[in-house]
C-alpha cells in the first residue's frame, strides 16, 4: 500500500514540476528566478524525487493534510531562503564552516538519524543546516537593538482588513477616522522591541520598511491585523547578550524574516504553476491564497 501510495504521489509531482515548462520563455526551465539567479526546474524535480522515496514519511505528512504540490511549493520555497541567506551571509560577512554544521548534526542525534525526520538527502539537508545558522547569527547580529514602531488596526475579515489597509496607507482624514472607530483595536505609534517580543519579529510586521503597510491574519482562528510601519530603529551599540535569552529557533525564525526586504529588493518570480511568492508568510502559495499583502506608501 505504501509502495502505490508512493508511485501515485512521484506521478503528481512530476506531473506538476513538468508542467512548468509551460509558464513562459522567462522561466522556461526555472521553477523560481531570485534576483537574476535561476533556480532550475531540474534541481526541484531532484529534490522532489528524493522526498518521494521516504514513503513512510510521505504517507505521514499526507494524513495531516500535506499533498504533493505542497511538498514541490516547500521545496522552491527553501531555494528561495538559500538564495536570499546567501546574499545576507555575502554582504555581512557570515561564515558558517562545515565543523559548524557537523555540530549540529550531532545535537540532534547525528545525520543518519536525522535523515530519517526529514525529506532531504545529505547535501540538502546541510545546506538546510548551514541556512538555519545563517539566519540565526544574523538574527542575533540585529535583534538586540531592533524595534520598530507601527500604527495598528484591527479588522474582522479579509475584506474589512483590504480595505483599512488601503484607507491607512492613503492616509489623511479617512486614515484617521480607522482610529476614531476602532477604539480598543487601534493603537498609534506602538513600539516592539525584537528581543522583547521575538513572537512578532518573526512576522511582517519586523520585515517593512518605513511607510509600508501590510495586512494579515496572524493565525486561523483569530482576527486581521491592518499596520502602517512609521519607525524603523536599529541600535548598534545595544547589548549583544540581549540574544542570548532567545533559543535558536526563535532566532532562526527572526533571521528568516530579516529577508524579507531584500526579498523585495531583488525580486522573486515564480513560475506560475508553483504559486506565487507570499511577502507575509514568505513562502511560495498557490495563487489566491496569500496570507493578506503589503502596500506601498500612498496606496488607495
Amino acid at each position: 500500500m505504501r509502495r502505490q501510495v508512493g508511485q501515485v504521489v512521484a506521478a503528481v509531482v512530476t506531473a506538476v514540476v513538468v508542467a512548468g515548462c509551460g509558464s513562459g520563455p522567462s522561466q522556461l526551465r526555472s521553477a523560481v528566478i531570485v534576483g537574476s539567479t535561476s533556480v532550475p526546474l531540474s534541481q526541484v524535480q531532484s529534490r522532489v524525487d528524493t522526498a518521494l522515496g521516504k514513503t513512510d514519511l510521505v504517507a505521514r505528512l499526507a494524513g495531516n493534510g500535506v499533498g504533493p504540490p505542497d511538498i514541490a511549493r516547500d521545496v522552491v520555497t527553501r531555494s528561495v531562503l538559500h538564495d536570499l541567506l546567501t546574499r545576507t551571509a555575502a554582504a555581512e560577512g557570515i561564515v558558517v564552516s562545515e565543523a559548524d554544521v557537523d555540530a549540529t548534526l550531532q545535537e540532534n542525534g547525528g545525520a543518519d538519524a536525522t535523515l530519517q525526520q526529514t525529506l532531504y538527502d545529505l547535501p540538502a539537508l546541510r545546506e538546510r543546516i548551514r541556512d538555519r545558522i545563517i539566519a540565526a547569527r544574523h538574527a542575533q547580529r540585529v535583534v538586540p537593538g531592533l524595534a520598530v514602531t507601527a500604527d495598528v488596526v484591527g479588522a474582522t475579515s479579509e475584506e474589512d482588513a483590504a480595505a483599512k489597509a488601503r484607507a491607512l496607507a492613503a492616509g489623511g482624514p479617512a486614515a484617521e477616522q480607522l482610529f476614531a472607530q476602532s477604539g480598543g483595536a487601534s493603537g498609534r505609534g506602538v513600539t516592539y522591541a525584537a528581543a522583547e517580543r521575538p513572537e512578532v519579529a518573526s512576522t511582517v510586521l519586523f520585515g517593512l520598511q518605513p511607510g509600508r503597510t501590510a495586512y494579515f491574519q496572524p493565525s486561523p482562528e483569530g482576527g486581521w491585523v491592518v499596520l502602517r510601519v512609521t519607525d524603523r530603529r536599529e541600535d548598534p551599540n545595544a547589548d549583544p547578550s540581549v540574544a542570548a535569552a532567545l533559543g535558536q529557533d526563535d532566532l532562526a525564525r527572526i533571521g528568516e524574516r530579516l529577508l524579507q526586504p531584500v526579498a523585495e529588493q531583488v525580486g522573486v518570480r515564480v513560475n506560475p504553476r508553483f504559486g506565487v511568492w507570499d511577502p507575509i508568510t514568505l513562502r511560495v502559495v498557490p495563487e489566491g491564497k496569500a496570507g493578506g499583502a503589503v502596500l506601498p506608501p500612498g496606496a488607495a
